[in-house]
């Protein structure tokens, strides 16, 4: 066992990941060192209006940035590497990955400007790596992205073993099977704590080869052999898109990728040789209208609805180059993301108005390890604590109760929270402590310039508008020099509202007329008493709460 019983404890310090699906981030700490695994971020909720991502707090590595090693990423998702190039900025470290995830990594970094600035090392499956007082080992293992690993965390407390994203496939597209036998090996050393993917901890059973949907692909093209083909998919599952340009050059089809970020993953992963694709099967997107629609198939992005991607510019007819014809055949080769129903119904409900087929059965298989899976992990590894990762509560708990099934007792499983400090080391192991942690929102070039105010302010607009009433006023007397000229967005329909305008305006006027004769001249007062009066009489007639912004200019 590699432990040291008189050492000091272990600390895990899950930054974001826990009670959500992304935003996946984890402070490991071993006296004057800490390692960290992964740095994601997560898509903003419906409320949070124009926001573009979330990520994670990371005051307590800033804080403690002399002792922060690097980081180590298991794979090359948005909620794993996603946070990376706006974290970078803050806390410049070593990045440790895997051949494809670093290609993609090494794409933001050139898009921030930190290509420069930023180390990275390529880690091959089987290799280690030593950062202070931690060896963090690359273990092989299957996911819906090529090159995904489990991390080996070795620390003089004992040995984390953290599964990333997983799923066991013994047949996958590319590369090899999942390395089943290291994960037995380091079970066998003694593991401390087993920190395991939960996403599918609620389905019984397997998760199917990928392999099974290249035969569906197969059947089919087969069956519409006299239709253009249009698949919407996940552009970083690499292998599906394998699986549907096999397909395509078995039935003499060219193929199209379109899609900004499909076209970026593709474009690594052939750089990189973890994709092949045979001679002239892949054609520019000029060249679609040269070619019959029935030999060709159209790879896109806007499997989730999402409203700017490819496949619903087309569904809307907004796209430049590709419009939906009743002689397509559209192919969902993904399952909604929980949150995702309602533009991807949306995306279908269009797609069906326009004469196309659609279809959405037997497609897809999951990149996650269910439950049989899941325990076989677990019966391999043999640790003594159960920390589950990746997921929603629900999930959290699911795996929590396969663990306790595979014997690990009851007192051994945390469910953490984000900014929890769990110390452990053989002896035994305890929630000590919080580090601060939170959701940063990006907004455009802001980084953190938005909190819950503005978002506040924001669903209010959304909502009820906005009123401006706009005057001036004598900066001695404070009588009503002009106006108020009120201009609202969002709230009535000036051209037919004149009745409730002018109520409105004389309510100003009184208000500024009765603060005058009793010698009022603050401007915050003057303000504050317009936006409370107007307020009172737009709740009162109407039911409506607009923001009111009174404007006043001193003469």
């Amino acid at each position: 066992m590699y432990s040291d019983k008189n050492a000091s404890k272990l600390k895990i310090i899950p930054l974001g990941g826990l009670e959500q699906i992304g935003m996946n981030i984890t402070a490991f700490e071993y006296e004057d060192s800490i390692i960290v695994v992964d740095c994601g971020l997560s898509f903003p909720d419906d409320d949070m209006l124009g926001i573009d991502l979330v990520i994670p707090d990371v005051t307590y590595l800033e804080e403690n940035i002399d002792r922060v090693k690097g980081f180590l990423i298991t794979h090359g998702h948005e909620d794993h590497i996603g946070a990376l190039p706006y974290v970078l900025k803050k806390i410049n470290i070593p990045v440790y990955a895997t051949r494809l995830t670093m290609g993609l990594i090494e794409r933001k970094l050139a898009e921030h400007d930190l290509s420069e600035s930023v180390r990275r090392k390529v880690i091959k499956f089987g290799q280690s790596v030593n950062l202070g007082e931690f060896r963090i080992e690359f273990i092989k293992t299957n996911h819906s992205i090529v090159d995904a690993a489990a991390l080996a965390i070795y620390s003089p407390a004992g040995i984390v073993v953290h599964t990333g994203d997983f799923k066991v496939d013994y047949t996958p597209v590319y590369g090899d099977a999942i390395d089943l036998q290291r994960f037995a090996e380091i079970g066998h050393k003694g593991v401390l704590a087993l920190m395991c993917d939960s996403t599918n901890a609620e389905r019984p059973g397997f998760t199917p080869s990928e392999k099974t949907v290249g035969k569906a692909f197969d059947t089919i093209f087969s069956e519409h052999m006299d239709r253009r083909i249009i698949v919407a998919t996940f552009a970083s599952n690499v292998d599906r898109v394998q699986q549907i340009i096999n397909s395509a050059f078995k039935f003499g089809r060219k193929v199209v990728v379109e899609g900004r970020s499909m076209s970026n993953i593709i474009e690594t992963a052939q750089n990189l040789e973890c994709i092949s694709i045979p001679d002239n099967t892949l054609i520019p997107i000029e060249l679609l209208k040269d070619y019959p629609a029935e030999q060709t198939v159209i790879i896109t992005t806007g499997s989730q609805g999402e409203s700017m991607a490819a496949l619903s510019r087309m569904a809307s007819g907004t796209h430049r180059k590709i419009s939906i014809t009743p002689n397509d055949l559209i192919i969902f080769s993904s399952h909604p993301i929980p949150g995702n129903e309602k533009p991807v119904t949306k995306t279908v409900n269009t797609l069906l108005a326009k004469g196309a087929e659609v279809i959405f059965q037997d497609v897809h298989v999951s990149g996650h390890a269910c439950q049989e899976e899941i325990k076989l992990v677990y019966t391999l590894v043999r640790p003594k604590y159960s920390i589950p990762v990746h997921g929603e509560y629900k999930h959290l708990m699911a795996q929590a109760r396969l663990a306790k099934e595979i014997g690990v007792p009851n007192e051994n499983i945390f469910i953490l929270n984000s900014g929890d400090v769990l110390e452990l080391n053989e002896e035994g192991a305890a929630v000590t402590g919080r580090v601060q942690t939170g959701a940063v929102l990006v907004d455009g070039l802001g980084i953190g310039d938005i909190g819950n105010v503005v978002l506040r302010d924001r669903q209010i607009l959304s909502e009820n508008g906005i009123i401006m009433a706009v005057m001036a006023i004598e900066s001695e007397s404070g009588m009503l020099i002009s106006g108020p000229e009120l201009v609202t967005r969002g709230f009535i329909y000036v051209k037919e509202s004149d009745a409730v305008m002018d109520e409105m305006r004389e309510i100003v006027q009184l208000a500024i007329e009765r603060l005058a004769d009793r010698g009022v001249k603050d401007r915050n007062k003057i303000r504050n008493t317009i936006r409370d009066e107007l307020s009172s009489y737009i709740w009162k007639s109407m039911n409506r709460r607009p923001m009111i912004l009174p404007v006043i200019l001193d003469v």
